[in-house]
């Protein structure tokens, strides 16, 4: 998970645009030829890209970009500390 990436990918693209990305990424995971290194690489793809959504929403809840960013991160973090 990179913050300036799940920053990029909310500000330069939308929320539908985001959720088919990740419909793609997960239906090639699931082609027999997908490597544990294309795993890896996706797995990363994926968690910036649901990040973004979850940017997407907050902002669409009237939270100001920057707080939403920080706050999920802090969500994730939270996570994962317990």
């Amino acid at each position: 998970m990179k913050l300036p990436v799940i920053k990029h990918l909310q500000k330069n693209n939308d929320k539908e645009k985001l959720e088919h990305t990740v419909e793609v990424l997960e239906s090639f995971t699931e082609h027999r030829s997908c490597t544990d290194e294309d795993m890896d690489v996706i797995g990363e793809l994926i968690t910036n890209i649901c990040g973004a959504i979850e940017v997407h929403n907050m902002v669409e809840e009237g939270v100001p970009e920057k707080d939403a960013a920080n706050n999920f991160v802090k969500k994730v973090l939270g996570s994962i500390d317990k």
